[in-house]
């Protein structure tokens, strides 16, 4: 089956509220039509919603031409489309704007609101409700949050200087800070560095560690003894391994406060929004590429 992805280049069909238009490079194969094509290799979407995209005008090839039930299917022929939800359950916490300039957009944002479309979400993103918000429609982010962890991100709003901005990211010339409620940690003195070998775990959504050369390595240190036992510590990542700093401190024996899927991944929650992993992206800096200066954006959210 083709793959479809977000395109990047001038898609010919708008942005709609605060979503772009997916594409498909239809791949090597012999079928009568389009709609037996879409309706077989793309089931989650039935055929009969197809024929209603294709009848909006919905679903056109590169040149912008709408195509329908009846077009001829041709190798290599690039179809462009909306991807729609049917239902999206809301949720009920607002992203803050801290900072926007010609080149950059820096958001501040909530518990359980996505970073980008996936599954389930669309609507209910951060990006799509920054592209809402703005009318920015080549709104990329830099680097993304998981899902439950709250605080800064950076997105990029200039194509002409994304390239550098996301050099920084892949040289490691940019410092995170976050911020983790879990419970007292004895024996140790802080500051400590925390090494490990991370690697896929036995489900696909969570990660592991494992005997061998370390892969993954966070700076922890306590900003906050409270009085009811816990412990508000301070987070630097050296790496960027999924869940780092999930697994890092459910491996010294304090998992981070409400985390459903470290030391034990348990049943899903779905909708629930009751109980807010205590995960927060704090801070990032970085050495802004186009001027030099340091560049420090900080959340205002608390846990």
């Amino acid at each position: 089956m083709s793959s479809t992805v977000k395109f990047h280049g001038k898609a010919p069909l708008p942005m709609r509220d605060g979503v772009t238009p997916s594409y498909l490079w239809l791949p090597e194969g012999d079928w009568p039509d389009l709609i037996s094509f879409m309706a077989h290799n793309y089931p989650a979407v039935t055929e009969v919603q197809w024929r209603e995209r294709m009848a909006r005008g919905d679903v056109v090839d590169g040149e912008g031409r709408a195509l329908g039930p009846d077009s001829p299917y041709r190798r290599n022929l690039r179809i462009f489309y909306y991807r729609e939800l049917e239902a999206e359950t809301p949720i009920p916490f607002e992203e803050e704007i801290i900072y926007q300039d010609e080149h950059l957009v820096v958001a501040d944002k909530p518990h359980f609101l996505p970073t980008i479309p996936t599954g389930r979400f669309l609507q209910e993103t951060l990006l799509v409700r920054l592209r809402r918000k703005l009318g920015i429609e080549d709104l990329v982010p830099i680097h993304r949050l998981d899902r439950e962890t709250a605080g800064v991100v950076v997105f990029s709003s200039n194509l002409n200087s994304r390239g550098a901005y996301q050099s920084l990211f892949q040289k490691r010339l940019v410092q995170k800070e976050y911020e983790a409620l879990a419970g007292a940690l004895d024996g140790r003195d802080f500051p400590f560095l925390y090494r490990s070998r991370m690697v896929d775990g036995d489900k696909f959504f969570i990660m592991k560690e494992e005997a061998g050369e370390p892969n993954s390595e966070t700076m922890i240190d306590v900003a906050e003894r409270r009085a009811d036992g816990q412990v508000l510590y301070r987070l630097w990542p050296h790496t960027g391994r999924k869940h780092q700093l999930r697994v890092h401190l459910a491996a010294l024996g304090i998992p981070i406060v409400n985390d459903a899927f470290y030391p034990v991944a348990l049943p899903c929650k779905e909708d629930d929004v009751s109980q807010p992993l205590k995960l927060l992206a704090r801070a990032i800096g970085f050495p802004d590429p186009l001027t030099g200066e340091w560049r420090y954006f900080e959340s205002r959210r608390s846990l």
